[in-house]
Parts: structure tokens; C-alpha cells; sequence
């Protein structure tokens, strides 16, 4: 067996979580008690997602027999839209400069959980070791996560030839999914920073020199780096998705610049040791550990970070239904975290500023399309306008206007021409056609954990590393 590699508890050469768990432990001394209170799990989940959906339908439904359920409408709608203006107003900041004096870059471990990753494996961790960045500076995690495919078999003989490197194999009893494995193998890491892949991620040589400098700042507890398609190409989901991740990453940088809400999203997230550390590591009652951190980063009083240039490229789903698997649990951690922390939010204020933008985006992106459903009900059987008509027209304008711009916006570095900028136009719309998936996802999520718990278990989507991927469904109830 390679140097680098060894079974989950294996001690035949050496036992690396007895050598690196004293020193663990003696930085969680140093550091403020891990925050066990965050984990709520899944308890009760049903209820309050069902009293939730309630509430969503019946407010909605009684706003028609009042005669000033349009004015609470337009309300709020001029909140969102006091919201959205300052969003489009705000500057964003420049590029941070990149790390140039070596002696003072710090410790940086990358970690990339693997499950049947053979298609893409082999490209990632060749691309991870030829970084411009210290060699003595960093080191690279993976954890097989008790594979069935060859993927175990291709990490050892990698081991083999890069020695930064390092190989954790599980068991088939290991518990925990994608979270159990990053945090089995964070007390074997040595980064005061903590990278997180996936395994069909492509990232540029720079990556690490760009990143780190936004850690100079004392209260920065992670940062996300922009995501893009690798295969955008491919089909209308594809290039759909290239929409999508534009409006996201864009949304993220005017939230963060205007003292809101800095969201993790999985591949390409980078988090302080001690951050992570104090937020109790990653939780294994979630099924979107990104999603859920974000939260508890943020009640922990760090702020969230996202890195625009240059991006962490991942496959794109191919097909309808793949897209369906994964959105609807894309959806479904996003919801489990307000179901999980919302005391947390009433005895914990995250101050004014991301108040407002996590409520802001709570009703835009889970309460609305939620609502939809009894408005549109209600406006055929009373032959009325739909109530919630003024505020989805104000969602669309801002998706529209935020795709465009973050199209825009990553090709900042071309000379646009007037055809190029017909051409992001014409990518808008049909990003916005695209979009629509998502009035469909979120109240069929919202019910259905309302009446059904959901398993928590490792699901993930397949990567075929070319081309064109040919994605699997990305859970099963």
C-alpha cells in the first residue's frame, strides 16, 4: 500500500489519527468551545415544515378576503424592492491582489470527498498538484469513501507519485455521508485553510494565491469561489445552468458588498480552521453541508466571502430528470436549515443588514414560489389577478436583470461587441425560461417534507469526466 494511503483505523505503518489528533486537540483548546448547540438534526422537521406550508397557504388564501390584502402585498413588495435597488446600487469591490510573498502564506488543505469517482479522479489530483503555491504550503485530502468502482485502486497508485497527495480509505459501516467524511479527515489535516472539491472540479493554477489574501481579514470565516459549467455547451439544462450559476454567484457578491448574507456552495468553498473548528465541523444530520454551515458561520459572527475571478469549473447535469433529483435537494437542504436554526435566528440576531437580506431572500426564493400555488388557485376561482402578481414580476425583473449581469460581468475581461452583448440577451432570456424549474421544485420540496421525512444518506451525482456527463439521480427517499 502506497505511503500515502491507508484503511479507515488502519495502524500497520503508522497510526495517523493517534500522531495528529493530540495536536487537534490542543488548537480546540486554544480556540473558543465547539458550538454542539447548532445541531438540532432533523428533529421535527416534518411539523414544522407542515405548519409552515400551512401558514404559506393560508395567509395567501385569506389575503383574497380582505380588502387590504393588496396593499400587505404591495408592502411588501416595496421592501423587496427597496432591497433589489440597493443591490443594483451598491459597488462591488475590486479583485483582491494575489498572494505574492511566499514566506507568508499560510497552510492550506485541500479535501475532496470520493465516491465512484474513477471518470474524474485522475484528472483532479494532478491538476491540485501542480498549483502555483508553496509545495511545503499545502497538501491535498481525499477520502474513498468505500467505492465500488475503481476508484480506491487509481488514489493508491496516485499516492504513489504525488506526495502531497494523502489517502484516507472508509469503510462500508461509516456513517455520516459526505460530512462524516470531511470530518474524519480534518483532524488528519494540518491547514490553518480548508478547500473543499468535488471530484470533477478544474481549477486554474492561481486559485490558491487569490484566494488566501481575503482570509487577511480577522472576521472572514470562509469563501466561496465562484462556480461555472465546464460542459455549458452541451444542451439547453447546460446552458441553463451557466445562467444560473452567473445569477448566483453575481447575487452573492452585491449581498456580501452590502453587508448581507455570503452563502457556501460545496465545490471551490474555503473555510478558516478555527472557524470551522468553533461551529462544531460539518453536520451530519443535513443533506446539503454547505448550505447548513453557511448558517452556522454566520450565527458564530463570521462573514462569508466569495472570489469571482477565477472560478472553480463542475460538470452540469444533462438531462430533465437529473436536474430534477438534484435541484429538489439543492432545495430541500435550504429549507431544512431555517427549520433547524430559526430559534437559533430569534436568540442569536445576525444584526440588521443580513437580517434583512436573509428574510429579503427567504421570501424570494422559498416563500413565494411556495405561495404561487394556492394564488393561482385562488385568482381562477375568484376571476381575479393573482394577488402575488406584483412581487413575482419584481423577482423576475431582478433574476433577469442578475443573470444578465453576471454574464456580463465574467467576460469583464473582453472587448464586447454589440453582437456579443445581443448574444448575452438572448442567453438571459433563455436562462429565464430555464429558471422556471424552480416554481415547480420548491412547493413540491415544501410538501413533501411536510408529509414525509426524508432519509439522510450520501447521495451524489455520477461525473463521466467528459464532455458530455451522464448524471443519476442525486437521492432516493
Amino acid at each position: 500500500m502506497p505511503k500515502n494511503s491507508w484503511p479507515e483505523g488502519s495502524s500497520e505503518e503508522f497510526d495517523p489519527i493517534g500522531s495528529l489528533l493530540s495536536e487537534f486537540t490542543n488548537q480546540e483548546e486554544e480556540e473558543e468551545e465547539f458550538r454542539g448547540d447548532f445541531f438540532e438534526g432533523g428533529a421535527g422537521r416534518r411539523k414544522k415544515a407542515a405548519f409552515v406550508l400551512m401558514t404559506i397557504w393560508g395567509v395567501t388564501i385569506g389575503l383574497y378576503f380582505f380588502s387590504w390584502g393588496y396593499l400587505a402585498v404591495a408592502g411588501c413588495t416595496g421592501l423587496i424592492l427597496i432591497h433589489a435597488i440597493r443591490l443594483v446600487a451598491v459597488s462591488l469591490p475590486p479583485a483582491p491582489p494575489l498572494l505574492t510573498d511566499d514566506d507568508a502564506a499560510p497552510a492550506v488543505s485541500l479535501v475532496v470527498a470520493a465516491k465512484n469517482e474513477e471518470a474524474v479522479i485522475g484528472k483532479l489530483i494532478p491538476m491540485l498538484s501542480s498549483l502555483d503555491y508553496p509545495a511545503d504550503k499545502y497538501e491535498i485530502w481525499v477520502i474513498n469513501d468505500n467505492s465500488s468502482d475503481g476508484t480506491g485502486v487509481i488514489l493508491d497508485e496516485l499516492a504513489q507519485t504525488y506526495n502531497q497527495l494523502h489517502v484516507l480509505h472508509r469503510s462500508a459501516g461509516a456513517v455520516g455521508g459526505k460530512s462524516g467524511a470531511l470530518n474524519q479527515v480534518l483532524p488528519l489535516t494540518k491547514g490553518e485553510i480548508i478547500g473543499v472539491f468535488d471530484a470533477d472540479a478544474i481549477v486554474s493554477t492561481d486559485l490558491l494565491r487569490r484566494v488566501v489574501p481575503l482570509f487577511e481579514a480577522a472576521e472572514m470565516g470562509a469563501v466561496q469561489v465562484r462556480k461555472a459549467i465546464a460542459n455549458a455547451s452541451v444542451n439547453f439544462w447546460t446552458k441553463g445552468q451557466k445562467a444560473e450559476m452567473a445569477l448566483d454567484s453575481y447575487l452573492q457578491q452585491k449581498r456580501i458588498a452590502l453587508g448581507g448574507i455570503g452563502e457556501l456552495r460545496g465545490n471551490g468553498q474555503f473555510v478558516r480552521r478555527s472557524a470551522l473548528n468553533r461551529c462544531g465541523g460539518w453536520n451530519e444530520q443535513t443533506i446539503t453541508d454547505d448550505l447548513d454551515l453557511t448558517i452556522r458561520l454566520h450565527l458564530d459572527g463570521w462573514k462569508i466571502g466569495c472570489l469571482a475571478m477565477p472560478a472553480v469549473e463542475e460538470e452540469g447535469v444533462t438531462s430533465a430528470i437529473a436536474l430534477w433529483h438534484q435541484r429538489n435537494r439543492w432545495a430541500e437542504g435550504g429549507y431544512q436549515r431555517y427549520l433547524d436554526y430559526w430559534r437559533s435566528f430569534m436568540g442569536q440576531p445576525l444584526g440588521g443588514r443580513k437580517t434583512w437580506d436573509l428574510l429579503s431572500f427567504l421570501t424570494i426564493q422559498y416563500i413565494l414560489p411556495t405561495a404561487a400555488v394556492p394564488d393561482f388557485l385562488m385568482a381562477i376561482a375568484r376571476h381575479r389577478y393573482p394577488m402575488l402578481a406584483p412581487m413575482s414580476v419584481l423577482v423576475f425583473s431582478i433574476s433577469a436583470w442578475s443573470i444578465y449581469a453576471g454574464l456580463l460581468r465574467t467576460r469583464s475581461e473582453e472587448k464586447l461587441s454589440f453582437g456579443t452583448l445581443i448574444g448575452i440577451g438572448w442567453q438571459t432570456l433563455r436562462g429565464m425560461v430555464y429558471m422556471l424549474h424552480w416554481l415547480v421544485v420548491m412547493p413540491c420540496v415544501t410538501a413533501r417534507v411536510s408529509v414525509r421525512q426524508k432519509r439522510l444518506k450520501w447521495v451524489k451525482t455520477v461525473h463521466e469526466g467528459g464532455e458530455e456527463s451522464i448524471p443519476s439521480p442525486t437521492y432516493t427517499d
